[in-house]
């Protein structure tokens, strides 16, 4: 007989431990910031060809030093090609860097220049958040309405406003660890960090979307007499090993590209690696976990204290 594991009960350690990483990540947010990238500060983006090859992107940057530009990123976009971006649009530092590369590497020509205006940059970011804000907000209307029959033990908007709190604990975790990376290492933030967190979104409510709709089925055909808690606990252990199973695949994947990948990717694919990791743990732990919270709140009048003292249910 498979093993029914008691998942539930381990409720007051898992909201104690997402809500101290959401906490830390506030706080490196609000201490920090995220380091943003050119995407949304506004710079240059300049196109060379080399006559013998395209050399690396630290001997590019070595090359540049002198001009202790921010923001220096160096994409090889060829075989004979590199994109160099820093964050700034002066003429002067323009001329000064191509002086360099061409006094480095002669016979180089100069391709393209391109200019981020700030005020363009500034109206992209907030776009971005706005993104993101609709895109939490549509996904928590879209379950609810899924969820419309099953009004029973639990309104069925809570069911989105769970998937809609795990995400977010999945995002802020996420962005917190790119705020103490841009602060100790360096690391940037560009468009490519947002998609990677509508990503995420994406596949943390695909996998809470999984549990839910178990336990909206064993709630159909479960007896009046089994609790709610018992009912959610057994859906998360119907689905467990399928979440497992889809979430590693992806995990092997994006280390795959983290390791092996090239430096315009990394960043992208370390956010991801982060948020489904973490998504997979709030589906599992959290999502289900808040569900059988606002149920006890209404039907046995748990104060928030109560949270913390977690759920025995009946061994089987």
């Amino acid at each position: 007989m498979k093993k029914n594991y008691n998942i539930l009960s381990k409720t007051k350690y898992t909201y104690v431990f997402s809500i101290t990483l959401t906490f830390l990540s506030i706080v490196s947010l609000f201490l920090w910031g995220l380091k943003f990238g050119i995407d949304f500060t506004g710079g240059t983006v300049m196109k060379i060809q080399f006559a013998h090859g395209v050399p690396s992107g630290q001997e590019i940057a070595d090359a540049l030093k002198s001009q202790h530009l921010n923001s220096l990123t160096v994409q090889g976009t060829g075989s004979d090609s590199a994109q160099i971006s820093y964050a700034s649009v002066s003429d002067s530092i323009n001329q000064d860097v191509w002086k360099d590369i061409n006094a480095k590497y002669p016979g180089s020509v100069q391709l393209q220049v391109d200019y981020r205006d700030s005020s363009v940059s500034g109206e992209l970011r907030k776009n971005s958040l706005w993104a993101l804000f609709w895109a939490a907000v549509g996904i928590m209307m879209f379950i609810a309405w899924a969820f419309r029959k099953v009004s029973r033990p639990v309104e069925s908007w809570k069911y989105g406003a769970g998937a809609v709190i795990a995400l977010i604990h999945d995002v802020l975790i996420t962005t917190g660890i790119f705020s103490v990376l841009g602060h100790f290492a360096g690391v940037e933030v560009g468009i490519p960090f947002v998609a990677a967190l509508l990503t995420i979104l994406g596949f943390s409510v695909h996998d809470t979307i999984v549990v839910y709709d178990r336990t909206r089925e064993n709630l159909l055909k479960s007896s009046s007499k089994e609790a709610f808690p018992e009912v959610v606990n057994r859906s998360l252990n119907e689905t467990l090993v399928r979440s497992i199973n889809t979430s590693l695949t992806v995990i092997i994947t994006l280390l795959s590209i983290f390791i092996f990948g090239g430096d315009s990717i990394k960043d992208f694919a370390l956010a991801l690696l982060i948020g489904v990791t973490f998504g997979t743990y709030s589906s599992i732990f959290v999502a289900s976990a808040l569900l059988v919270t606002s149920y006890n709140w209404q039907s046995k009048g748990v104060k928030i204290v109560d949270i913390f003292k977690g759920y025995k249910l009946k061994s089987k």
